[in-house]
């Protein structure tokens, strides 16, 4: 139950023990699929620290009972999930990928024997959104670069997390955040604001039209998108599961891909020894078969 007017020392002083521990992690990678072993403990219980001090309560025990309730189920489950959740990305991470995509995909889906004006991308684990954008700003510099090719895309983004996706839908950063980007492309895609102490930019909105956001677990047995990608990304998600789970989810997500559509995964993610339809074509980089 929350608690009204406590006294605040008394949350900083709460500590999860080794049962509060183990019955949030085993709910978590059961709903989740999210590993959690004990050296991640105090990474938790650093985690949820905010949910105490936002709901006034001065125990982990106290905290779980909220959230296995029928009210936490429905309004506490969402916001432990987004500070659980690891979120790290950045524009144009792993640029090989984006080099394939502009050298070798694109060139073939538009100038083949049965070119594609339609093409569908997924970004799945898209976080605050920077992967999304990069893939926009990638496949519109290619069509500037062949303008007597006209075609079309649009890019579905999910992530588990509500508060990641409200940022990548807002599409506003903070402009260290691209800093590395090409002075051309800042000058093309993003629009500064006017705020000199905390200065950021905004994806333009050309770009935010063709990315549509959903919340998306990827534990979920059947994946409530459509069908039918020529393109998924999928990178430096697929780390934080076991490796049975790694394959479910990469199977899931290849019955959304188009036979001969291009898969992506994480620098430091592999489909060796798994059963799954994928072909590879350079290190994490794959095609359905």
């Amino acid at each position: 139950m929350i608690q009204q007017n406590v006294n605040l020392s008394d949350i900083y002083k709460a500590v999860m023990t080794n049962g509060e521990f183990k019955r949030l992690s085993s709910f978590i990678f059961g709903e989740y699929g999210i590993k959690m072993p004990e050296v991640k403990k105090t990474m938790l219980q650093s985690r949820l620290h905010k949910r105490l001090r936002e709901l006034n309560m001065t125990s982990y025990k106290d905290y779980i009972e909220y959230l296995f309730s029928k009210e936490g189920q429905q309004a506490e489950v969402i916001h432990m999930i987004d500070m659980v959740s690891t979120n790290k990305t950045d524009f144009f991470r792993e640029p090989v990928h984006f080099d394939f995509l502009h050298s070798n995909i694109l060139p073939e889906m538009l100038f083949g024997d049965r070119p594609n004006r339609q093409i569908k991308l997924w970004s799945a684990g898209c976080s605050s959104g920077e992967e999304p954008y990069t893939i926009a700003i990638s496949i519109s510099e290619f069509m500037a670069q062949n303008p007597l090719y006209a075609f079309d895309f649009s890019i579905l983004s999910t992530d588990i997390s509500t508060r990641m996706l409200k940022t990548a839908n807002d599409g506003i950063y903070k402009e260290a955040r691209v800093e590395m980007l090409p002075l051309n492309l800042k000058k093309k895609y993003l629009l500064r604001s006017k705020d000199k102490i905390n200065p950021t930019v905004r994806i333009i909105p050309e770009l935010r039209r063709r990315i549509t956001f959903q919340r998306l677990n990827f534990m979920d047995n059947v994946y409530s998108v459509p069908d039918n990608y020529d393109i998924i990304f999928c990178r430096n998600v697929l780390i934080y599961f076991d490796r049975e789970t790694q394959e479910k989810v990469i199977n899931r997500l290849c019955s959304k891909l188009k036979p001969n559509g291009f898969f992506f995964l994480g620098h430091s993610e592999s489909i060796t020894n798994f059963d799954v339809p994928l072909k590879q074509l350079k290190p994490t980089i794959f095609r359905k078969i």
